[in-house]
Parts: structure tokens; sequence; C-alpha cells
């Protein structure tokens, strides 16, 4: 994924798949720019030991998220 600020543009987003039917807890959306908008819980960084850049954080979600949409994309 390239490295680009998107911090003006308001992507449109799709539902890719989630695992619950309202939509508040994790759940993985394709925008219309090509790239991924996942939902999840917040990790901090200083409690993985990870020096993160500004604009980044991480995200934890159960591995079948990652793959229901995997299968959702194709």
């Amino acid at each position: 994924m390239s490295n680009h600020d998107n911090s003006g543009d308001t992507p449109e987003l799709t539902l890719l798949t989630t695992l619950c039917g309202g939509g508040s807890c994790p759940t993985v959306y394709r925008t219309d720019r090509g790239t991924l908008i996942v939902q999840g819980y917040t990790v901090s960084a200083d409690s993985v030991d990870l020096d993160l850049p500004d604009g980044e954080q991480l995200v934890e979600i159960p591995a079948e998220l990652l793959a229901a949409a995997v299968r959702a994309d194709t």
C-alpha cells in the first residue's frame, strides 16, 4: 500500500464483513479508493513495544474476520 495522506478525503465505505449484525463490533469495509478500513479494538503501541509513525494506530481483530473479508472481496 502506498504511503499517502488521505486526511482530507472522505472515503465511501462498502461493508465487506462483520462478526455481528449491528456494526458495533470488528468489521471490515472496502473504500472507493482501493483500500480497506478495519474496525476493531485499539491496542496501544506502548503495550506491545512498537514505535508507530504519526497517524497510524494498531487495531486488533479476530483472524476469522480477516479470512471472511478476503472471501467477500473476491
